[in-house]
Parts: structure tokens; C-alpha cells; sequence
């Protein structure tokens, strides 16, 4: 999974490296557009879909502002998974949600490839550590155990009597704008508040259509609903809510549930 697009030479380079070390390897990609230099959209596409990989995937994630920085390369064992990346916060939500066996700083020049830019270290250093690690060399050999990884800092929904304040954590291809809110969230509130009927308020505009799927509204209208994930996200049928709300990918706002 990368932010590196599909009109130039750097997958086809990475899946080359691969290739190279271990013919058998079986490539899957995630996505590779990525909005560039996007940390925190790549940390929630990889939450959304590495529970779907059999256990033992290697996931190589190089979404990578700081490269040729002094920035760490992360190699995270999980009781699941392998996690190569760099340790800029994008494993974040994904580790969160995994026991950890152990985790390496990657620094083993024997696992690189032998010429090594400044500018490419998704292709001279994390895919080919990806590679022999897929040939079944152990964590221990590609550099020393850390005790920690960074994380960026991630705002929590909050219930406050009979509202919940969250923000949009991500925004799909089609305009949905999907929140940090859980299903479960909701739950809470109207448990507590013995109310059953709910809405949302974003910015100025107050949307009071909760329903169970896109088609349950008119073309272009606004809706709430549980997605895929399990968070609640805003969307519009047919349409982008982002657009209609004039919201763009990481912008920060409040959005508030509550109570009618």
C-alpha cells in the first residue's frame, strides 16, 4: 500500500525488488492512491482492510513524507501479521487493534539492496527487507528491538450528556465522510438518554436521516448510516457528501450526535 500513484515507475520498482528475491511471492495490492503524504489516511486504509489478509500477510506500507530524514523503518510482528513501514505514525490505528510480538528497527544493510538513493527507501530498503522476510528469514536478523513505535495523536469521541463530539476521519472516493463515532457509541447515548430518534449536526447544516443504506433517501440527500467499518459516516445517495458540505480530506471539525 503506497501514495505513489500508478502513472510512474515506483510500484512496478517495488514489485520488481520483490520479485526478484522471492519469484513465489504473491503480491496483493491495497491501494496505491493514497492522497500524497497523507499519514493518517493510509493508517485508517490499512485499519479497514488488513483483517481480511490471511494470517502471516506481510503488509509493506510506505506512505513516506520524511524519506532520507532520520526517520526509523519499523518492522512490527504481530500474533498475526508483519508490518513493514516507516515509523511516522501510519501503522497507528492497525497496531492498536493488534497483540505485538515484537518490533525491530530495520537497520540490516545485508537485507538492502546494494545501491541505495536518498530518496527511494520504499524500494532499496523496505521491500526488499519485505521480500526476505517472505523467505522466512526471523524479525531478529534486520536490526535491534525497540520498545516503542510513533503514533500520531488521534481524537476520541466523546459523549457530554446528550450529544457525542466527534471528527471526520476519513473521506472515501465517493464523498463519504466517515467519523470516528462507533455503532456502539450510539448505543450509549440513547441508553442513556432513553431516546431512540437521533441526528446529526455538522458544521451549519443538521441532518436528521439515520437510516440502514444509501437508497433509504431521494438522490442528493444527505444521510447518516453505519458503514462497513462499523463507524458512522455522512453521506449522499448518489452523491458526494463532501462536495455538499464543502469538507476536503483532513480537515478538522466538530460533529455532534444527538438526541432529538
Amino acid at each position: 500500500m503506497t501514495d505513489f500513484g500508478e502513472d510512474d515507475f515506483f510500484v512496478a520498482s517495488l514489485k520488481g525488488v520483490i520479485a526478484r528475491i522471492n519469484p513465489s511471492a504473491r503480491i496483493i495490492d491495497i491501494t496505491h492512491r493514497l492522497p500524497s503524504f497523507d499519514i493518517k489516511a493510509g493508517s485508517f486504509v490499512l485499519f479497514s482492510s488488513y483483517k481480511y489478509f490471511p494470517g502471516r500477510t506481510i503488509f509493506l506500507v510506505v506512505v513516506d513524507p520524511g524519506v532520507g530524514t532520520s526517520r526509523k523503518i519499523l518492522l512490527a510482528e504481530t500474533d498475526n501479521y508483519f508490518f513493514i513501514a516507516p515509523d511516522n505514525g501510519v501503522l497507528s490505528l492497525a497496531l492498536e487493534e493488534e497483540d505485538i510480538r515484537q518490533l525491530r528497527e530495520v537497520t540490516n544493510q545485508n537485507y538492502f539492496l546494494q545501491e541505495l538513493s536518498r530518496t527511494f527507501e520504499g524500494r532499496d530498503k523496505m521491500a526488499p527487507v519485505a521480500a526476505w522476510l517472505s523467505r522466512g528469514i526471523s524479525c531478529e536478523e534486520f536490526g535491534p528491538e525497540r520498545a516503542f513505535y510513533k503514533k500520531f495523536k488521534a481524537e476520541k469521541p466523546q459523549i457530554k450528556r446528550d450529544e457525542i463530539i466527534g471528527h471526520i476521519l476519513y473521506i472515501d472516493k465517493f464523498g463519504n465522510l466517515i467519523t470516528n463515532i462507533p455503532e456502539g457509541m450510539l448505543e450509549l447515548l440513547q441508553k442513556k438518554t432513553g431516546k431512540r430518534e437521533l441526528s446529526l449536526s455538522v458544521e451549519d447544516r443538521e441532518i436528521t436521516s439515520f437510516e440502514q443504506s444509501y437508497s433509504s433517501v431521494k438522490r442528493g440527500e444527505l444521510l447518516f448510516l453505519v458503514g462497513s467499518v462499523g463507524l458512522i459516516e455522512i453521506a449522499a445517495k448518489e452523491s458526494s457528501a463532501a462536495q455538499k458540505l464543502r469538507i476536503k480530506n483532513g480537515d478538522r471539525l466538530k460533529i455532534i450526535v444527538r438526541s432529538l
